[in-house]
């Protein structure tokens, strides 16, 4: 059989089930916190940069507006972010924090210490596999 059609040859799979096993171990913490996984890269952006451009957000965590703009609407109506018009430019949406957007911050620190002590890798080797990825992310993009 050609090495090609097997599942174990294939780079593919392991990122598939690594990012899945990924997600599921924020799983707990997110469940407790009542925000999904992408809604906490959202917050993680806005914490670090708040007030941004939907069109910035949307570049950074690498979603198109068609997945984006339904999911800040629910974060929204869930009193976790604020939307406005840019008063620059009124066909810019500006999205930042809402005070439980803001108070989601110092509960979610505890995230990391479960995500560290889950990988079973060394912070050498987390740093190496995220530059990897990156680097692959990078010739992957448009």
């Amino acid at each position: 059989m050609d090495t090609y059609f097997k599942l174990e040859d294939q780079l593919c799979f392991p990122l598939y089930a690594a990012s899945r096993l990924i997600t599921k171990c924020y799983q707990p913490v997110l469940d407790d916190l009542e925000i999904t996984y992408p809604q906490y890269i959202v917050l993680m952006v806005l914490w670090e940069t708040d007030n941004i451009n939907l069109s910035i957000l949307g570049n950074k965590l690498r979603l198109q507006s068609n997945t984006l703009t339904p999911l800040i609407k629910r974060m929204q109506e869930q009193g976790l972010v604020k939307r406005a018009r840019s008063e620059k430019d009124e066909r810019s949406i500006i999205i930042s924090l809402a005070k439980k957007g803001m108070d989601l911050q110092q509960q979610a620190h505890r995230l990391h210490s479960q995500i560290k002590e889950n990988l079973g890798i060394n912070a050498q080797e987390a740093h190496d596999l995220k530059n990897l990825l990156n680097k692959l992310i990078l010739n992957l993009s448009p």
